[in-house]
């Protein structure tokens, strides 16, 4: 069946972002980067997974410490990104673009509801 857009922007971005990281934690884990494909895998995909379980939060305040927690999850990511681009010789430059967007999207989701 697959994925079905949701019609919706930061929801849909931080999916198929879940699923690049996926894709670069598959490589990493050839060339025996396990650590870092851990925790890149494990980072990448709560940003998509935080951001959709906020679409069904019990309140205004739940729906934005969800988005929260996904921002958190993108610096963390961002991190990882940063290690991986001094030690090793991956082309991740499209990674940081993707997450760049996100972490844009997720900051004015988050201070339009707070507003």
């Amino acid at each position: 069946m697959g994925y079905r857009k949701r019609n919706n922007a930061v929801v849909d971005k931080t999916f198929e972002f879940a699923c690049q990281i996926v894709f670069l934690s598959d490589k990493l884990k050839e060339n025996k980067d396990y650590e870092l494909a851990s925790q890149l895998l494990r980072a990448g995909t709560s940003i998509g997974a935080n951001t959709r379980e906020s679409q069904r939060g019990s309140s205004t305040k739940d729906f934005a410490n969800k988005l929260k927690i996904a921002l958190k999850e993108a610096e963390e990511v961002e991190f990882w990104l940063d290690v991986l681009d001094v030690t090793r010789d991956y082309k991740i430059e499209n990674y940081y673009k993707q997450l760049d967007e996100i972490i844009r999207l997720l900051v004015s989701i988050i201070k339009s509801t707070n507003s």
